[in-house]
C-alpha cells in the first residue's frame, strides 16, 4: 500500500508522528502536512495566494513535506501531481481532541480526508479524545489496522471513515452514527492599550448527547467509534414539504 498521511494540527504534531510510525509498519507512507495548526478550518482552500511545499524532517528524523496551505490544500496538491503516483488511501490525523457529531462540519482533519474522497481516493480521519501529551499509540495502532481492512475490503470514495478514540482504557470498537455536540461558545471582549475592542471566541468544552449508537456515546463509554460519513447534505424529509410551497409561482 501507498498511503498519504496528513493532519490539521501541523507538521510538528505528536499525533501525526505516531500515525505515520504506525502506518509505516503496513505500508509505504508519504507525509504532506500544513506548517501550522489549522484546527476548525474545515474545507478551506487557498485560491488567491501561491502555495509552497518543502521537504522537512519529522521529530524521528524521517522525511516528510510541509505545505504553506490548509489541510485541504495539502491533499489537493499531493493528489493533483505533487506525488509521483496516486496513493491507495488518505489517512488524516491523529487529531488532538475529538471530532464527534457536528464537529465534522468544522474539522480540518475530516475535511482533509474528504478532499481525498472528492479526488477519488478512499480516506480515513482519526481523532483522539485527549490533549497533546496523551498516548497516541493505541489510536495509531487501530488506524493502521483499519487502513489494512479498508484497502482489503475496497473502501469506496462514497464515505469517509471518521474514527474517534477515547483517551481512557479502550473497551472495544463500534460502528456508530453521528451524535450531537452542544457548544457553549462565548464572545470574550478585550481592549487594547488604545481602548479599541478586540474579540476572542471561546467557551467551555462542548457536551455530547449520550444516545445509544452515536459516536458521542461510544467515546464517552470507552469505545472507539467508527462512523461512515458522507456529505450529501440534502434533507430528504424536507423535499416534499418544500415542493408543497409551490416555488414555481
Amino acid at each position: 500500500m501507498y498511503i498519504l498521511v496528513t493532519n490539521d494540527d501541523g507538521i510538528q504534531s505528536p499525533g501525526l508522528l505516531a500515525l505515520r510510525q504506525a502506518l509505516d509498519a503496513i505500508a509505504e507512507t508519504v507525509v504532506v502536512a500544513p506548517e501550522r495548526n489549522w484546527s476548525a478550518a474545515s474545507a478551506a482552500r487557498t485560491l488567491h495566494d501561491p502555495l509552497r511545499i518543502d521537504p522537512v524532517a519529522m521529530a524521528d528524523g524521517c522525511a516528510a513535506f510541509v505545505c504553506t496551505g490548509t489541510p485541504g490544500d495539502c491533499v489537493a496538491l499531493a493528489l493533483l501531481g505533487f506525488l509521483p503516483r496516486q496513493p491507495d488511501l488518505v489517512v488524516s490525523g491523529i487529531n488532538i481532541g475529538p471530532n464527534l457529531g457536528n464537529d465534522v462540519s468544522y474539522s480540518g482533519t475530516v475535511a482533509a480526508a474528504r478532499e481525498g474522497t472528492m479526488m477519488g481516493v478512499p480516506a480515513i480521519a482519526v481523532s483522539l479524545d485527549g490533549r497533546r501529551d496523551a498516548d497516541f499509540g493505541p489510536a495509531a495502532a487501530f488506524a493502521a489496522r483499519l487502513a489494512v481492512m479498508a484497502v482489503e475490503q475496497r473502501l469506496t470514495c462514497e464515505v469517509v471513515l471518521n474514527v474517534n478514540v477515547p483517551a481512557t482504557a479502550i473497551r472495544g470498537a463500534v460502528v456508530t452514527t453521528l451524535g450531537r455536540r452542544v457548544y457553549r461558545d462565548e464572545l470574550v471582549v478585550r481592549h487594547d492599550p488604545r481602548g479599541r475592542p478586540y474579540y476572542w471566541l471561546g467557551g467551555a468544552e462542548p457536551e455530547g448527547d449520550l444516545t445509544e449508537g452515536t459516536d458521542t456515546a461510544a467515546v464517552a463509554n470507552g469505545y472507539i467509534s467508527v462512523t461512515p460519513v458522507h456529505f450529501d447534505l440534502t434533507n430528504q424529509r424536507w423535499l416534499d414539504t418544500l415542493r408543497s410551497w409551490r416555488l414555481d409561482g
